[in-house]
């Protein structure tokens, strides 16, 4: 009973580092006004980077066997570890989902960032049908909070590529 009180205490402190991980995910990002499309890349990297290792933690030996002992013990903590342990696994499902998608936009963001306004003109169309594609195909970036921020940063890359344009000539 002693050690199951310990192990239960463990698990409690990690239930909240981690609730704590999935609020500060879910908190609106602050960002610079004229950030590029680039940096919603980056992003979602770094948070697929950041779930997975999390998911690798969760799944290692040592606390598999911790929960294993907390199972055999029928401990009441164990409802609220597994809600957590499926909300990690959607969080790194839907980063991996969005970092899969987004590097279909890749292509573009070179020349987005460093063509004239003319050529980056011809980019446009292939850019807005690869943007479409994502919206109607992702399970997850079809929301019109991720549309808004990708197309918003798309814009962005547009106009700090038209004032750079601008300065040289």
């Amino acid at each position: 009973a002693e050690v199951t009180e310990k192990l239960e205490e463990a698990v409690m402190i990690w239930i909240k580092q981690i609730r704590q991980v999935l609020v500060e995910s879910e908190q609106m990002r602050r960002e610079a006004d004229d950030i590029g499309p680039s940096a919603e890349l980056e992003h979602w990297k770094t948070r697929m980077s950041s779930f997975n290792s999390l998911l690798d933690e969760i799944k290692s030996s040592r606390v598999k066997k911790i929960i294993s002992i907390l199972q055999a013990a029928r401990s009441k903590t164990l409802k609220q570890w597994k809600e957590l342990d499926g909300n990690i696994t959607i969080a790194a499902n839907e980063a991996k989902d969005n970092v899969r998608y987004l590097y279909t936009l890749d292509k573009f963001f070179g020349p987005l960032a460093k063509a004239s306004p003319v050529t980056m003109m011809e980019h446009v169309p292939s850019l807005m049908n690869t943007v479409c594609m994502i919206y109607c195909t992702s399970p997850y970036y079809n929301t019109s909070e991720r549309m808004t921020s990708l197309l918003l940063k798309i814009t962005n890359q547009m106009i700090n590529t038209c004032k750079a344009y601008l300065r040289e000539g």
